[in-house]
């Protein structure tokens, strides 16, 4: 019998639940790597000045080439959409009013979260001027996968604090249909 197994048994004169007195020893520490349970991340500064923002003519954050004008167009559009969408969502607006550029997953996902927030604050989604403070559309940021896709990320600001939108639309036919929303 080793060393451990006399010191984890009962001996003969203990009740069956006891262990012995002596001090059992640690095991010997293991040696551990630098990066374990970690990101492997380079730390040291980096020297070279950074890529230069217009690659290929693109500006950054540009997928694809598109004519200013189309851009200009989207981000205005998607601006007053994501505008609509946040005074839904608080209940100053019916969520019909984004029925024909919605998909039926974000159409029912604001109607969700309107009623939610309804809810909570006692009100009837959309009948009318419910917020203390009127959210604003304070930027937004386009990035076109296709002629016919584009991804849009808006800054939301109520009062003091902000919020976030992710939206991503698709074209259909002579109009745009926001396929995705998310609310961070």
């Amino acid at each position: 019998m080793s060393p451990t197994d006399r010191q984890t048994r009962p001996q003969p004169d203990q009740p069956a639940g006891a262990r012995s007195n002596q001090v059992l020893p640690f095991p010997s520490p293991v040696p551990v790597a630098s990066v374990q349970g970690t990101l492997a991340l380079d730390l040291q500064p980096r020297h070279e000045p950074p890529p230069r923002a217009h690659r290929h003519g693109r500006p950054p954050g540009e997928v694809i080439t598109l004519d200013r004008a189309a851009r200009r167009d989207l981000e205005q559009w998607s601006r007053r959409y994501a505008q609509a969408a946040v005074e839904i969502v608080g209940g100053d607006r019916p969520a019909s009013q984004l029925l024909r550029w919605s998909s039926r997953r974000v159409y029912t996902d604001l109607q969700r979260r309107a009623q939610l927030v309804a809810r909570a604050g006692h009100h009837l989604p959309g009948q009318g001027r419910v917020q203390p403070v009127r959210p604003q559309v304070r930027g937004v940021h386009t990035s076109f996968v296709s002629p016919d896709v584009a991804e849009v990320s808006v800054h939301v600001r109520y009062g003091h604090r902000s919020r976030a939108l992710a939206a991503r639309f698709e074209r259909r036919g002579d109009r745009w249909l926001c396929t995705a929303l998310e609310f961070a």
